[in-house]
């Protein structure tokens, strides 16, 4: 392994390493700080989160100020985090996609999986929300962990993302969602630049696996 790679593979271990000690110290903070006799501990997790940010900062570009921000958001028990991407497939075999207007770069309709959300219903609404086509969820073709995906920029927390196969149930109607910028259907040979954070072009080829062949499990990480 040359230097630049093995200086990589540390920095990513050192990141996967300071993501779980945030974890952990969330976790203790949610049971310290509801017992007044634990204020020794509380003040323990509290520097161990500071610990995982400043580790964090240390192996990105990103400021210490803005993760710290990042891992503060949660309360309770640290879990994953729940990302859902629809896959709607035409009759030739184009994908729906769309430009996103955080990078101008296209993507799979999806997003954050909301409290009380149901993960299908989620995949269709930001279809609609973000693209004016009206479908329902047909199967979940794949639950698959972000890190282990690859995908950049790397995160200071976990995610989880779960494909859904979608059918168009309807006409389309004006998008709502502010954050598109262009809708378009595309198949696998003329793809536009994949916003890699979201989606890789691996995965769209698994949805259209799935498209042609139902029956297929789903599948995992």
């Amino acid at each position: 392994m040359s230097g630049a790679a093995g200086g990589g593979a540390r920095a990513e271990e050192v990141r996967r390493a300071a993501v779980r000690l945030a974890a952990l110290a969330q976790d203790g903070l949610v049971y310290s700080v509801a017992d007044a006799t634990k204020d020794y501990d509380t003040a323990r997790y509290r520097q161990i989160a500071e610990l995982a940010a400043g580790l964090l900062a240390a192996v990105s570009d990103t400021p210490v100020a803005d993760l710290r921000l990042v891992l503060g958001r949660d309360a309770g028990y640290a879990t994953p985090k729940v990302d859902v991407r629809a896959g709607v497939v035409d009759e030739r075999e184009r994908l729906l996609m769309l430009r996103e207007r955080s990078d101008g770069l296209w993507s799979l309709p999806g997003g954050w999986v909301d409290p009380g959300d149901r993960p299908g219903e989620a995949a269709a609404r930001e279809v609609l929300e973000e693209t004016g086509y009206p479908v329902e969820p047909v199967k979940l073709v794949a639950v698959w962990e972000r890190d282990v995906r690859g995908k950049q920029p790397p995160l200071p927390v976990s995610v989880f993302h779960l494909f859904f196969l979608c059918r168009l149930v309807g006409e389309p109607v004006a998008a709502q969602d502010l954050e598109t910028l262009e809708v378009g259907w595309f198949g696998l040979d003329e793809l536009p630049e994949l916003s890699g954070s979201r989606v890789t072009r691996e995965e769209l080829e698994r949805v259209l696996v799935h498209h042609r062949d139902p029956s297929l499990p789903t599948e995992w990480d």
